[in-house]
């Protein structure tokens, strides 16, 4: 079975960068596939890839994670999403982070993304 966990934007918003990606890592570790409302800026990627490769060992192989922007479109609409941004924060598309155990693929392109997942091995969950 594949549980997909679904965090809000609010639910995150105003965490610090560190407790956002523990957050999105405690269900990760669970055998979780998180979709975060909102994509993770290039600081909170790199943080969140560095904590996995800390965290890699015989139960935990790592993450697989796919940042979708939904900013495409004419000039103006494009203005209209960056003075929102500025002003409710990174809301625009959303990101999808899932072990690399459950998760072994994720393919996207402008129109579609495909999660390809797999068998779990030992499925024992995280204290």
């Amino acid at each position: 079975m594949v549980t997909i966990q679904f965090i809000p934007y609010h639910d995150i918003g105003n965490l610090e960068t560190g407790q956002r990606i523990n957050k999105i890592l405690k269900n990760v570790r669970d055998n979780k596939i998180v979709l975060v409302e909102g994509r993770l800026d290039s600081e909170e990627e790199a943080l969140l890839i560095e904590r996995t490769m800390e965290e890699i060992n015989k139960s935990f192989k790592g993450v697989e994670i796919c940042s979708i922007d939904s900013s495409s479109g004419d000039m103006f609409k494009k203005f209209k999403q960056g003075i929102a941004r500025v002003l409710l924060g990174n809301r625009g598309g959303f990101t999808i982070i899932g072990p690399a155990s459950l998760v072994r693929e994720i393919r996207k392109d402008p129109n579609k993304i495909e999660l390809l997942t797999g068998k779990v091995k030992g499925r024992g969950k995280r204290k």
